[in-house]
């Protein structure tokens, strides 16, 4: 019996035929080969908005699509939509949703020429990192910056948690080569640990850069002037002594407080509390460990100071090392009374 038109119609729908189809059951045969000298060697174009141009599917254990090239890329994917990618990678399993390797170059590299929009994104709706990174014996995460305004590497946090978190086994959390600017507060639960040896502050000196910068030298002891600028002491037993210069000898200043970077006025380091190397002038009385110096009439020198009376308020500090006679250094460990 004839078919009527609408039966044949309905025949058509339920055969859906496609418009190349290629299949092997041999190893290492080809399905389909598309093969052009000047052009595409295989082009899929979609007019569907739930279906892509071309589909490669492998229901073993094999690539979906394969992409392959002596000299250019393997796979190249073109994109003119601001809402969606030019290739997209997505995993319903637990494999990674796109995968790069390569033998010496990186394994993925992203190029971005928007100022608004970065190169490579990694986010993570879940409780995951946005962004890995892990190397056997470089950097896990490297960044490099050409910018006199940004950083090589940002760590941002919109919530309450830290912008970037350090951690180590064994070694420091973290390492700055170089200077530390920080804008808000410092709090440290541990110990604060310094290399430096004195706690100093910063003071105008009385003369003009360069005048009497041999009496100016690390290890001089100052005395403070009307104006409250330091110089070079020259009296004995006076009580206007402010410190010692630091930064003699093997010992340099953990701390430098009321550091300023003007250059128009000289300023200096002033040792007041710690150990520091001080000129010291043993000619007329040794200087023993435990005395206590004073000023001397040599300038930049402390004495060993004997008159008990007139030292109160002119003592710079306390000799922790020997100096029999002549001059020298003797370490102090520096405390004004």
């Amino acid at each position: 019996m004839a078919r009527s038109p609408d039966n044949r119609q309905a025949a058509r729908k339920e055969i859906r035929m496609p418009g190349l189809e290629g299949k092997v059951t041999g190893a290492n045969e080809i399905g389909v080969l598309g093969e052009s000298d000047q052009g595409e060697g295989v082009r899929g174009v979609g007019r569907s908005g739930g279906h892509a141009g071309v589909v490669g599917a492998n229901s073993a254990g094999g690539a979906g699509v394969f992409g392959e090239s002596a000299s250019g890329e393997g796979v190249r994917g073109v994109g003119r939509s601001n809402g969606h990618a030019a290739v997209v990678g997505a995993n319903s399993a637990g494999g990674a949703g796109v995968f790069g390797e390569s033998a010496s170059g990186e394994g993925v590299r992203g190029v971005g020429r928007s100022n608004d929009h970065a190169a490579v994104v990694g986010t993570n709706s879940a409780g995951g990192a946005g962004v890995y990174g892990e190397s056997a014996s470089g950097e896990g995460v490297h960044g490099a910056g050409r910018s006199n305004t940004f950083a090589a590497v940002v760590g941002a946090n919109s919530a309450g948690g830290p912008g970037v978190y350090g951690k180590s086994a064994s070694g420091p959390a973290g390492y700055f080569d170089g200077d530390v600017r920080v804008t808000r507060n410092l709090i440290v639960n541990g110990d604060v640990q310094l290399v430096g040896a004195d706690v100093a502050e910063q003071f105008e000196v009385q003369t003009v850069p360069g005048e009497t910068a041999e009496l100016l030298q690390p290890g001089s002891v100052v005395v403070l002037d009307e104006d409250g600028r330091v110089g070079t002491c020259g009296e004995p037993y006076d009580n206007r002594v402010a410190g010692i210069i630091s930064g003699a000898g093997d010992r340099v200043p953990a701390l430098v407080l009321d550091r300023t970077h003007d250059t128009t006025r000289e300023r200096q380091p002033i040792a007041v509390v710690g150990k520091a190397w001080c000129l010291a002038d043993a000619t007329d009385d040794p200087i023993a460990v435990g005395d206590l110096l004073t000023t001397s009439t040599r300038p930049g020198h402390a004495m060993r100071a004997g008159d008990r009376l007139a030292s109160i308020g002119a003592v710079v500090g306390k000799a922790l090392t020997a100096l029999p006679s002549g001059t020298g250094q003797v370490l102090v460990l520096v405390g004004l009374r």
